[in-house]
């Protein structure tokens, strides 16, 4: 069965998997994966999973879709497209100590201590993160906090590029350096032209703002998030 969609959260990530297995109950999955059953439960409480445990149990996993929830479930469904790194042939993602291998991962949170990638003269990558799908980033970093659940979830890791006011897109998510904040929203227009609207992916617990673009020092693309592997 081809899935062909993006999935918002790792639970209807879980249930495709369950379902591609004909199993419905966790006390079934748990038994195939060889954990209990409250690991799976709390799997779904906390909008995580195992990628690495996945993977290795479940060998019909597209590992791209594993950590992005895009694209499609399945190996055989690709067609042949050559979803491994050409580097070094893994079809996961891999951390390289090779400047000239991947893409910079700071090992600073995006809210907490980002100032730090552009202020520091002293501040270098922990690693570089090898990955197909993320060509366009020009860093990788940490990321806290819940308004961007499911789509971004707390503890991942974000893939971004620097970019303009100019080349913003309304309606996708951005990453934003503001005079005083620091915060990763979805960006759309306000009926003031000197402002934008900061709109939360989780509207139950956050509430959407605006701030004026004078404050903004810096804005990147957010490419993408995945669950940290290392």
């Amino acid at each position: 069965m081809t899935r062909n969609v993006s999935f918002a959260s790792k639970g209807e990530m879980l249930d495709a998997i369950k379902s591609h297995l004909n199993m419905s109950k966790n006390a079934d999955f748990a038994r195939f994966l060889g954990i209990s059953s409250q690991a799976v439960s709390n799997w779904y409480t906390r909008n995580t999973f195992d990628a690495e445990l996945l993977y290795t149990k479940c060998d019909f996993i597209n590992p791209a879709w594993l950590l992005t929830g895009k694209g499609s479930m399945l190996k055989d469904d690709l067609n042949g497209i050559q979803m491994a790194d050409e580097t070094n042939g893994s079809t996961l993602p891999t951390t390289s100590m090779n400047p000239s291998i991947g893409t910079p991962y700071y090992d600073v949170d995006f809210i907490g201590g980002f100032d730090e990638v552009f202020n520091s003269q002293v501040n270098i990558p922990a690693t570089n993160i090898v990955i197909r799908g993320f060509e366009k980033a020009s860093l990788w970093c940490n990321v806290t906090g819940h308004s961007m659940e499911p789509k971004i979830n707390h503890g991942d890791i974000i893939a971004l590029r620097q970019c303009t006011l100019n080349d913003i897109q309304y309606g996708e998510i951005y990453a934003v350096v503001l005079d005083t904040i620091r915060t990763i929203k979805i960006l759309r227009r306000s009926p003031d032209p000197g402002k934008l609207r900061f709109i939360p992916i989780n509207t139950e617990d956050y509430d959407e703002q605006e701030f004026d673009k004078s404050r903004i020092v810096n804005v990147f693309e957010v490419i993408g998030s995945i669950s940290k592997f290392f």
